[in-house]
């Protein structure tokens, strides 16, 4: 590629990041976790589409710095090499002048970004990355970067997000605010929080599955050359149609005729990387049972549903579980760790952990009002409560709420509608 077509890619998308200075765009809470007068590299990371290049664009537009933006997921620029990168700046500096910092958006497109990034940290460069791969990030930052980075975790829309976007207050509760929320849930429990969807640019249906199939794909299918192809989309789909599940991997490699449960393992470690699903670990003092007892849920609920394979149905059960658990990881993401808790006949969905002091314990469950699950749920989280000494105790139902107590411990049931839209830095 000559520097005048690459000239000619950055400017087109230097249009497209001017565009955004006319738009109302939704200032989201994880904008406060960029830091753009640090000298650590600023990574954001998470599924595609879900709003990594906007998040950065609006922090680095509301700080008035002045910046350049390369897209190396644009497809022109997919034969770059880690030696075109020096061009690329140069490039970037004709078009720009001189500039600040430096936005790199899908940098891990191409291989050997990690020292390009590394010689502009040490020149004084501030730089704001984004990625849709957790592995290959992660591992590349800690091994070149050597911690001079700064890590941040963007999900899909929140609930508050979405509350937002439709002009719903979630400060302050009224007869009509009350009664708009819970609507608003309804909605978001169906739909998700992909931002083009939460937006009405395109349906659910469609949207999800050309990003699935994109995902599985690109993102995965070429980028580890995976051999068994079908069998590989069967057991994503299998996946995201059943999750939250346990994940086994005999019965994975069984069911899908895999050559080994070392395959089905690599299968569904594709799937995390990809940040199409989540895993959670059971918690214990043992490894050996945290790795291998794990559970699996989706990045977003339209995952569950929103697909031509999906036969999921609408259980609003594991549905408003798996919004619980995405709450708890924007949550507590980068201080706790979340684990699922099973002993003998009961299971508790959450223990919130801050090394191996456990802080909270969530249970989820989306309708208590039969005498039999009131009291499967209240008394799983009283028995893991003295078992793992928390006494911080939360129920979250669809909409009802109230407070039981026994003996000394007393558990906040809470409706998702209103737990969802508190802040992310607040304990319930």
């Amino acid at each position: 590629m000559t520097q005048t077509q690459l000239i000619e890619i950055l400017r087109d998308q230097k249009a497209e990041i001017d565009r955004f200075a006319t738009r109302q765009l939704c200032q989201r809470a994880e904008e406060s976790q960029i830091r753009l007068d640090s000298a650590k590299a600023q990574v954001v990371i998470g599924v595609r589409r879900s709003g990594k290049s906007t998040l950065c664009v609006q922090a680095l537009l509301r700080a008035n710095v002045n910046f350049a933006y390369a897209n190396f997921d644009d497809e022109r620029l997919a034969r770059l090499s880690a030696d075109d990168l020096n061009d690329v700046l140069r490039g970037l500096y004709h078009i720009y002048g001189d500039f600040t910092h430096l936005f790199l958006d899908e940098a891990q497109n191409i291989d050997g970004w990690h020292l390009f990034v590394n010689r502009l940290l040490r020149q004084g460069m501030h730089v704001v990355i984004t990625g849709s791969n957790a592995k290959l990030l992660s591992s590349e930052l800690a091994t070149h970067l050597t911690g001079r980075y700064n890590e941040i975790e963007l999900f899909t829309f929140s609930f508050r997000d979405y509350c937002h976007l439709q002009g719903i207050a979630t400060d302050r509760l009224t007869t009509k605010t009350d009664a708009l929320l819970r609507k608003a849930f309804d909605q978001y429990l169906e739909t998700g929080g992909f931002p083009e969807v939460v937006n009405g640019d395109e349906t659910a249906d469609e949207y999800i599955d050309k990003l699935v199939a994109n995902i599985l794909d690109r993102d995965i299918i070429q980028r580890f050359k995976v051999r068994y192809k079908d069998a590989f989309r069967d057991l994503s789909n299998h996946l995201m149609n059943n999750a939250p599940c346990e994940v086994v991997l005999t019965e994975l490699k069984n069911l899908f005729r895999l050559r080994s449960d070392h395959t089905a393992e690599n299968y569904v470690g594709y799937l995390y990387q990809a940040y199409l699903m989540m895993q959670v670990r059971k918690f214990s003092t043992k490894s050996s049972e945290r790795i291998r007892n794990t559970k699996c849920y989706p990045i977003d609920v339209a995952l569950m549903n929103a697909r031509k394979d999906a036969l999921a149905g609408q259980n609003l059960g594991w549905r408003l579980e798996t919004l619980a658990y995405i709450e708890l990881r924007r949550r507590h993401g980068r201080t706790c760790d979340i684990y699922y808790h099973k002993a003998g006949s009961y299971e508790v969905d959450f223990v919130v952990c801050r090394r191996s002091v456990v802080m909270e314990l969530v249970q989820v469950s989306y309708d208590i009002s039969g005498e039999k699950t009131f009291a499967r749920e209240v008394n799983a989280l009283y028995k893991a409560a003295r078992d793992l000494h928390c006494t911080t105790l939360t129920l979250v139902t669809a909409y009802e709420e109230s407070t039981v107590t026994n003996a000394d411990l007393t558990i906040s049931i809470v409706p998702a509608y209103k737990w969802l839209c508190h802040s992310a830095d607040s304990p319930r």
